[in-house]
């Protein structure tokens, strides 16, 4: 792994953690990949040949319904690593898209395995992520079966634009109608009607392909206080 953004990249994961020679391994048994936005990199199902550490770029987590809808579970951005599970219980129910142009760094699995099976420490700090992982998703999940449409646009903008920055300072989430219906889980008629009560309460402005949030703390009231996929 060369590259200061590679470098940043994994400096924010919780590879850092683990003991440098096994990092060091990383680094030369891996790969940089580069996607164009809309790439599905993972479908749901396959058999997975590596994880992947985010280095750019933002990816959504999705699970699809045998009739085609999708609700997002998780959108990884920089740092965020893919696929921990995948060590231990094999081929994932979800399916990965890149949501704009994303670089990951393709991870060997039977390196970082191998390694978690000689090495408490190495075992430890995947069972650390794994369980933050969870929480998270248990988080997630109590927004999607209890939250009302409205609350659920209201968390997934907020994440969407957590760190996205328009030219006045204003939060921005490039996102149009039918991708925040699919990673809500829900259809594009009752997001755009969501869409317009927020608009007409003066929290957010609407475009083709993106909404900027013009008042974070209403919306983040309106998300009944669960953000952070």
């Amino acid at each position: 792994m060369s590259g200061r953004d590679l470098d940043n990249a994994l400096g924010r994961s919780f590879l850092a953690r683990l003991p440098v020679d096994l990092v060091d391994r990383l680094r030369r048994d891996g790969e940089r990949i580069d996607y164009p936005a809309g790439t599905t990199i993972y479908r749901a199902g396959a058999q997975p040949r590596a994880a992947a550490l985010v280095i750019r770029g933002m990816l959504r987590v999705y699970l699809s319904s045998p009739g085609g809808r999708q609700v997002t579970v998780r959108y990884a951005r920089e740092g965020d690593v893919l696929g921990i599970a995948v060590l231990v219980g094999g081929p994932a129910h979800t399916s990965v898209q890149a949501l704009e142009q994303s670089s990951v760094y393709r991870i060997s699995i039977p390196t970082l395995s191998d390694a978690a099976r000689h090495d408490p420490r190495v075992g430890w700090a995947l069972a650390e992520e794994l369980n933050r992982r969870l929480y998270a998703v248990l988080e997630q999940t109590a927004v999607n079966a209890f939250g009302s449409v409205r609350q659920r646009v209201a968390v997934h903008l907020l994440d969407l634009a957590s760190d996205r920055e328009g030219p006045s300072g204003d939060l921005v989430a490039y996102v149009s109608q039918q991708e925040l219906a699919d990673a809500t889980g829900s259809v594009r008629e009752v997001i755009a009607r969501s869409l317009r009560d927020l608009r007409n309460a003066g929290i957010v402005a609407t475009g083709s392909d993106r909404i900027v949030i013009l008042d974070a703390a209403r919306l983040y009231a309106e998300s009944g206080g669960r953000t952070g996929l």
